[in-house]
């Protein structure tokens, strides 16, 4: 037995052991207290040191101590001063069961390192999605970490971390992993152009890419689509909440629209004058547009600024990429080259393609034989924030309150959990919090939390890069978490295929 220590005194907020002299004990390090019908399993959250010495003789002591006045050894007693650990339990687990604790451990109980054998009750669930090792303190458990796949998408995901944390790098091998799968699609919108991998590994080396990957964009390699969207593919309502606009432009917008269906925006752009429009209004929308679209009149003809939009091609792109996703594939689509509300723009495209393709599937009731889909979006209060959703619903907020309904789920991504409203966050049923040093961000994420995980601001404040905590309604407890580098995922796979067997269910050979 690897004992640590010894129960002193607590309550269930807090358990307090003292630490064995010599033994050295980590925030968010998980312990064990043995009985005779199962065990607990507990959680560092705080570390102070203790002493049977007076804190004024303490004081004396180390004062004479600096000044080299005396050699005072007896006070630096291993059984006078000591470290005192506080504890919090999360399990009791029996042969039968696991399930929060209902008690406390016996008095004087000893505490032990917790064993890989101890979280052998941690099943590979049907439909997995793999989020790395469990971790301990700073020890790496060989466990892998899996939930159910298709609850955890379509009851969305938020992934939260300050800047240099991992998050690109989470994000990388959660959909690396679920190229493995086939119950869900993944519609990737990459503003950094990272995920794809065109100048170095990424998803297109996975075994399975040339089958379950797409690949859109402007400029895009050999093998890849062309993002390209004709104007007569786009809605009033794709703008909404994502452009900027008055009501009287919205007037205008649907006044075009229900009179020229596919054709408004190139009629509002070639119109010199319309009844019951103001000029101010209709020349406002030409910027806009031409700020958005990249069109404009000349000579009486519509001119494009871009290649991303066209009045001759892109006619089957949403289309297609829904189509994509409907059957479960992974669409990553390159918005690098495009501006902030350009690529939001295209992003709610897509999004509201397939959520209005999976409601109608719903009313039909064919959705249960459908993949759900999952939508990544990187800095998501750009769509989620409080400041946008309060000028309207976008897509992507009607997504976060209603997608569950249609197996259409969001991964959010941000550093700033607070500017997203607490009612969407609420609704990130699963969370993903790494590395968060301040501290309205942490009481954000901590307040929003599926478990409770008041006692865990510090340690998450304390995560390294690759360190997480993983909370979710669809797990017992939070789970401390290392996510491995991608990059070491393919070393892994090179040695796999040299022994010629398979990698997380992959052949290989």
């Amino acid at each position: 037995m690897d004992i640590v220590g010894k129960i002193v005194s607590g309550d269930f907020s807090g358990i307090i052991i003292r630490q064995k002299t010599g033994v050295d004990i980590e925030l968010g390090e998980l312990l064990v207290a043995r009985e005779n019908n199962g065990y607990f399993i507990l959680q560092v959250f705080d570390i102070s040191y203790g002493s049977q010495i007076p804190e004024r003789i303490r004081s004396l002591a180390a004062g004479l101590k600096l000044e080299e006045v005396s050699n005072l050894s007896f006070l630096d007693s291993e059984l006078s001063n000591f470290i005192l650990i506080i504890l919090k339990p999360i399990l009791f687990v029996t042969p039968n069961r696991y399930h929060l604790p209902k008690k406390l451990p016996k008095f004087f109980s000893a505490v032990e390192r917790i064993r890989e054998e101890d979280l052998s009750f941690l099943e590979k669930p049907n439909r997995p999605l793999y989020f790395g090792k469990i971790r301990s303190g700073s020890r790496v458990l060989d466990i892998d970490v899996f939930l159910r796949g298709d609850d955890v998408i379509t009851h969305h995901m938020l992934i939260s971390a300050s800047t240099g944390k991992g998050k690109s790098n989470l994000v990388k091998v959660l959909t690396y992993n679920l190229l493995n799968e086939t119950y869900s699609g993944l519609l990737v919108i990459d503003p950094h152009d990272e995920y794809y991998g065109r100048t170095k590994k990424g998803l297109k080396d996975h075994p399975n890419a040339r089958n379950k990957i797409v690949y859109f964009s402007t400029n895009p390699p050999p093998g890849a689509s062309t993002l390209i969207l004709d104007l007569k593919t786009i809605k009033p309502w794709h703008l909404t909440g994502i452009v900027t606009l008055t009501e009287a432009q919205i007037e205008c917008i649907y006044l075009f629209y229900n009179r020229d269906k596919e054709n408004w925006i190139e009629n509002i752009v070639l119109a010199e004058r319309e009844e019951g429009v103001s000029a101010v209004t209709l020349d406002v929308l030409k910027r806009k547009f031409n700020n958005v679209f990249g069109v404009s009149s000349e000579d009486g003809r519509i001119s494009f600024r871009s290649s991303l939009f066209s009045n001759n091609s892109g006619v089957t792109t949403i289309k297609n990429v829904v189509d994509n996703l409907e059957n479960g594939k992974t669409v990553i689509i390159d918005t690098s080259k495009l501006g902030g509300e350009v690529e939001l723009l295209i992003g709610g495209i897509f999004a509201e393609g397939i959520f209005s393709r999976y409601r109608d599937l719903s009313s039909k009731g064919y959705l249960q034989n459908k993949p759900c889909v999952s939508i990544i979006i990187e800095e998501a209060p750009r769509v989620l924030g409080k400041d946008v959703l309060d000028k309207g619903a976008n897509i992507f907020g009607t997504i976060a309150r209603e997608g569950r309904k249609f197996r259409v789920g969001l991964v959010a991504i941000t550093q700033l959990p607070s500017l997203i409203p607490k009612e969407i966050l609420a609704n990130m049923n699963t969370k993903i919090i790494m590395g968060t040093e301040m501290s309205n961000e942490r009481s954000a994420l901590i307040e929003s939390s599926p478990q409770d995980i008041s006692e865990e601001s510090r340690n998450i404040a304390s995560l390294d890069i690759g360190e997480a905590l993983l909370t979710s309604t669809f797990s017992k407890l939070a789970i401390p978490l290392k996510i491995p580098l991608f990059e070491d995922i393919f070393k892994v796979d090179k040695k796999v295929v040299k022994d010629k067997t398979t990698f997380r269910g992959v052949d290989l050979e």
